[in-house]
């Protein structure tokens, strides 16, 4: 059987399948199965190539950027090892340690997986 998902709205374990949608009895919400795909694609964290990255990952910059409050420019090809994800804190989805820099923010855009 097929696993029917929790409420996107109020995250109501209670939904139910009409055969064409899936609906939320506490909240009156009602989205489709493309929907829910849509939902958990779009959650997905990519790299600039569209590599999908986890936790854990190692990645590389591609391009020069400056670190707000540092000297000097993360520069290109810089390995970032171990990124966590953070959410959205002011645009910037992963958080990493990069040796000489400390702790910092970056967006997964400006990142390439090495493998």
């Amino acid at each position: 059987m097929e696993q029917i998902p929790n409420c996107p709205k109020c995250e109501s374990t209670y939904t139910y399948s009409d055969g064409t949608a899936f609906i939320c009895p506490e909240c009156a919400h009602e989205w489709t199965e493309f929907e829910q795909k849509e939902a958990e694609e779009a959650a997905l964290i990519k790299d600039s190539v569209g590599n999908v990255l986890s936790p854990g990952d190692n990645v590389t910059i591609i391009k020069d950027l400056k670190v707000k409050g540092a000297t000097s420019d993360l520069k290109a090809g810089t390995k970032v090892k171990n990124i966590k994800f953070c959410g959205d804190v002011d645009g910037h989805d992963l958080e990493a340690k990069v040796e000489g820099f400390g702790s910092l923010y970056i967006r997964s855009q400006y990142v390439k997986k090495l493998f």
